[in-house]
């Protein structure tokens, strides 16, 4: 899959400028397809000259004007083409954290660094599952989750929220797993 799918569904929440997108990605996107806004104002090219969204320029008093963009019809039958077809290939972890931690006591690595980087992934975990439960809090509105998933217009984005909430959530529970084990290395030894 590219960033096209991504950005195409993160349209469908309306009309909004470049950086109004990086936003969404930070918050809601990131998750599962993360980019960053230099990958965002090159796709956001892209597809308006391939005729899957529309620009229109806003002019602005105090700052430079903004381009707007919004889902075209072609841009809505594309996504929804994509949506229905089968995924391609099942997810695939790939993480650099994970190569290093298993290549660390192969090659001389300091328990102690480990456990920094260890500590800096659980520092990232904890603001994004904070971030993300903010997110959820202003979605639901003070609704149950029951009443959101049965009453809201579009639940897709708190669909895929759940899977962030749950990702960050399991990569703090791996993360303490891993201290611990680090931690009795290191006192045993």
């Amino acid at each position: 899959m590219s960033l096209k799918y991504a950005v195409l569904a993160a349209l469908l929440e309306g009309e909004a400028s470049g950086y109004e997108l990086s936003k969404v990605f930070d918050i809601s996107l990131a998750n599962f397809w993360p980019a960053t806004p230099q990958q965002l104002y090159r796709e956001l090219e892209r597809l308006a000259q391939d005729g899957l969204i529309e620009a229109r320029v806003v002019r602005q008093e105090r700052r430079p004007d903004k381009r707007m963009f919004t889902l075209t019809e072609a841009g809505r039958a594309d996504l929804g083409a994509f949506a229905a077809a089968p995924p391609r290939r099942p997810t695939a972890v790939r993480d650099e954290l994970l190569i290093k931690i298993q290549a660390m006591d192969g090659v001389g690595v300091d328990p102690a660094t480990a456990r920094a980087q260890i500590e800096e992934r659980m520092s990232w975990a904890r603001g994004k599952l904070d971030r993300y439960l903010r997110v959820r809090e202003r979605l639901l509105a003070g609704r149950t989750e029951e009443e959101f998933l049965r009453e809201a217009d579009r639940i897709g984005p708190y669909l895929t929220l759940m899977a962030g909430i749950g990702f960050e959530e399991e990569n703090l529970r791996w993360c303490e797993r891993v201290l611990v084990h680090l931690r009795r290395r290191t006192t045993v030894g």
